[in-house]
């Protein structure tokens, strides 16, 4: 990776923020050498923010599922906008607290009349119209915030053309004011932001990446990559042995809540993109497994294993995140390889005949990429793009 001016983010946290809002571009812009910075009003460095999933599980409105403990690494009272190159604000029921904080509003403001970018998601243009900065300005949001946009004398945008949530892509930029419907855009919402901050991309080719996941695949071991991957140009597909393309598996998240292993939680939906049987090893260049307990199902089905096998003998990319490496192991890719590995899965890679590196969140031999879990994932992510031949600067 080349090596990058130094940049700064600041995002605006709250209790109940949707939580790939604030997941994603947390740890992919750190992955490319930007400082990130997370507040929240009343809340100091070290205090946690509960996030929220919104995802549609059957009903006419979005469900919310508790999700991460979001620690806050900065003070609100110490920030100044002079001091960032963009700001974020993730949606969630947050926004309804914030948008009545002065202090807030004042930051918003700041980062307008600069003109530096304000990247918004969901619901949380609702701080954009408190503050008054959408005035002539086109935007999109969730659309019952279609009314609080026109008040606030802004121009309603919607994506046209839209079925599912696989047809939600687009990010829109004003100016300075990026807006999306919510997470599942955040491809193109990356994309832009990226371009707002300076940044150029240099590649040689398109890669293709692929994903195999099932059930209870880790919420950001899956989603954080593929939706980095995917800002950075590449063509990216998750699929799993037993269900068909627009199919959806379960997530789940695994967090630190002061017990002796990691809670569980559900997480978002996954929608998968492609049909296990249209798969060829000849289209893709790299494969990832990540973690959760969907490699569970995966070591079980000899059609995953001889797919990862045959990635192995055609020389490509292997990655494994977290439980992830369940199924390299299976493969016999481990063996004799440096791995990065928590404490679940150490024995699994030393009988596998790797070689446990456990100073590291992330480490490479060769073309095998291995990380602990989604903590390590700005490291895994800033690796794996070297190993695709990704380059990323600032100008």
């Amino acid at each position: 990776m080349e090596p990058v001016a130094k940049k700064s983010a600041l995002i605006i946290c709250g209790d109940y923020m949707e939580d790939f809002e604030v997941m994603v571009p947390f740890h992919v812009l750190q992955a490319f050498g930007v400082r990130v910075d997370c507040v929240s009003p009343s809340k100091l460095p070290g205090d946690k923010c509960i996030t929220a999933i919104h995802d549609f599980l059957g009903f006419e409105l979005y469900t919310e599922l508790e999700g991460h403990s979001f620690t806050l690494n900065s003070s609100l009272d110490e920030v100044e906008a002079e001091s960032y190159d963009a700001l974020i604000i993730p949606g969630g029921r947050c926004t309804e607290l914030l948008s009545v904080d002065d202090k807030v509003l004042s930051l918003v403001k700041e980062f307008a009349e600069a003109g530096k970018p304000i990247a918004t998601s969901c619901h949380s243009q609702l701080l954009l119209a408190a503050a008054g900065v959408l005035r002539g300005k086109k935007c999109t949001a969730f659309a019952s915030m279609k009314p609080v946009i026109e008040m606030a004398g802004g121009i309603w945008w919607e994506q046209p053309g839209i079925t599912s949530v696989l047809d939600i892509t687009a990010c829109l930029k004003d100016g300075n004011i990026l807006s999306s419907i919510g997470w599942p855009a955040h491809a193109e919402y990356l994309r832009l932001l990226f371009e707002s901050m300076g940044a150029k991309i240099h590649k040689t080719k398109t890669n293709s990446v692929l994903f195999l996941c099932g059930d209870y695949v880790e919420d950001c071991e899956i989603n954080v990559p593929f939706r980095a991957l995917q800002a950075l140009g590449c063509n990216v597909d998750a699929v799993t042995p037993s269900k068909k393309k627009g199919g959806a598996c379960v997530t789940a998240i695994h967090d630190d809540e002061g017990t002796e292993v990691p809670s569980e939680k559900r997480g978002h939906n996954l929608f998968i993109t492609a049909n296990w049987d249209d798969i060829s090893v000849d289209d893709y260049d790299c494969v990832i497994v990540p973690g959760g307990r969907s490699p569970e199902l995966l070591v079980m089905n000899e059609k995953a294993i001889t797919l990862v096998k045959e990635f192995a003998e055609k020389n490509r990319i292997i990655a494994g995140i977290g439980q992830g490496k369940w199924l390299l192991a299976a493969a016999g890719i481990l063996k004799g390889k440096r791995c990065a590995s928590s404490h679940g899965m150490r024995v699994i890679v030393k009988m596998a005949g790797g070689e446990l590196v456990e100073c590291e969140g992330c480490v490479s031999d060769g073309k095998l990429l291995t990380a602990t879990g989604w903590a390590a994932l700005p490291s895994f992510i800033s690796q794996l793009s070297e190993l695709l031949g990704l380059c990323f600067s600032f100008q």
